[in-house]
């Protein structure tokens, strides 16, 4: 059964938002090299409950946070997905060395990831 494996956090400054979960909270928060500003949240301990996840520049105005949910496959829920009513509102695409990655909406608006890890 797939379950919510990461959360993004939406920012007009991520570097502000960084400083405000890790004064907070104690998260450590580090940015990631790559064509995309952001930042990895590491909210704690490998063996305690919870998940880690993401800090992002705001692409919208209004952008919530977004959780993720872990999928065998992103192509096989992007179909259950539109068969119960959703959409995909940005098409699946590669995420280098981890997986791939599309965004889609419920039928009451909201918006939410599913990922396929990369294979070894």
């Amino acid at each position: 059964m797939p379950r919510v494996v990461h959360f993004e956090v939406p920012a007009d400054d991520p570097a502000r938002a960084a400083e405000f979960y890790g004064q907070v909270f104690g998260w450590n928060i580090t940015k990631r090299e790559g064509p995309m500003e952001y930042w990895l949240v590491s909210t704690g301990s490998p063996d305690q409950p919870g998940i880690d996840g993401g800090l992002m520049r705001r692409q919208a105005p209004g952008q919530g946070i977004v959780n993720t949910m872990d999928v065998p496959s992103v192509d096989e829920y992007i179909a259950r997905i539109e068969q119960a009513g959703g959409k995909v509102v940005v098409p699946k695409m590669e995420i280098p060395g981890v997986g791939w990655l599309a965004y889609c909406q419920d039928t009451e608006g909201n918006v939410f990831g599913i990922m396929e890890a990369a294979r070894a």
